[in-house]
């Protein structure tokens, strides 16, 4: 007996916001599967108005209220059964956040939790991350945003330390980030995998994911520093117009891409880790996996 449950995560984050929509496979005697039906991208960047002028904009507040209506229809043709929309970093940080979450149950009747970096960590954590790291390994995960990036070391397959520093794409582009986070962050990976001989990194997000496309390797095969050390250079010698006419980029990955490869690049450098590994994975499956399993 096979039974089929539709489930949705819209992940509202300081880049774009996404509304995922997944079939939850149920067999007797078989692990239960997840599989997207759906993935929906909306490039709305919420973190360009909270980290610069501290509060969402009247005209991202439509915007948003519009891709948020379209969510609820999609999920009521989709006939979802569940769903949970989690905010991130940008709607954190903007004093108006709670303010726009209310609006957006107004009027897309749709209920948005603003959730820390820590909550952040674990349900991204609670996604097939497990499916990936090795007993006897160990693995820093890297999950980069906009506003704010999360390190998780795993050891012997389970979680030793994690941590949310606000270093994003949207604040590297704003020349938000300044120098003592940058070295918090060097200090806070070089204490933690100091006791282990060997560390790999594993990383999610959009702008790896891209990285891991226009490279064509097999899903379970990494990338070296090497490589992704010579996409950085190669694409921050390009113009912003040449990144998207030659390499399709979109308009609003074009310029985020860069400074991602730099959080990426850093934290392969100061952990030692010569490969990266980049399983499809983020905050949207963690979501609809904690809510199948009662964790959210």
């Amino acid at each position: 007996m096979i039974s089929i449950k539709k489930y949705a995560a819209i992940d509202i984050g300081s880049n774009a916001m996404r509304l995922l929509i997944a079939n939850v496979v149920e067999q007797q005697g078989k692990e239960t599967q997840f599989n997207k039906s759906a993935l929906i991208r909306v490039p709305i960047r919420l973190g360009q108005d909270a980290f610069t002028v501290g509060e969402i904009t009247e005209e991202n507040i439509d915007r948003m209220v519009d891709a948020m209506k379209a969510f609820k229809l999609l999920m009521k043709v989709y006939k979802v059964e569940r769903y949970m929309a989690c905010a991130t970093s940008a709607m954190r940080e903007a004093y108006n956040g709670k303010e726009v979450t209310e609006i957006i149950k107004k009027k897309a009747d749709i209920k948005i939790e603003i959730i820390d970096g820590k909550k952040e960590a674990a349900i991204i954590a609670s996604s097939d991350l497990h499916h990936f790291i090795r007993t006897e390994q160990t693995y820093l995960y890297v999950d980069v945003g906009g506003g704010s990036t999360e390190f998780s070391l795993f050891s012997d397959g389970k979680m030793v330390a994690s941590k949310s520093f606000k270093n994003g794409t949207v604040r590297l582009l704003n020349n938000m980030v300044n120098d003592i986070v940058w070295e918090e962050i060097e200090k806070w990976i070089k204490t933690n995998v100091e006791p282990y001989e060997k560390v790999t990194l594993i990383g999610s997000g959009g702008n790896i994911n891209k990285i891991f496309k226009l490279s064509e390797k097999a899903l379970d095969k990494p990338l070296s520093y090497m490589y992704l050390n010579s996409q950085y250079q190669y694409l921050n010698s390009l113009t912003y117009e040449q990144r998207i006419a030659e390499l399709a980029l979109n308009t609003d990955r074009a310029d985020v891409i860069i400074p991602a490869l730099r959080i990426y690049l850093n934290a392969m450098k100061w952990s030692g880790a010569t490969k990266i590994y980049v399983p499809k994975i983020g905050l949207s499956d963690g979501v609809v996996k904690a809510m199948y399993y009662g964790k959210i």
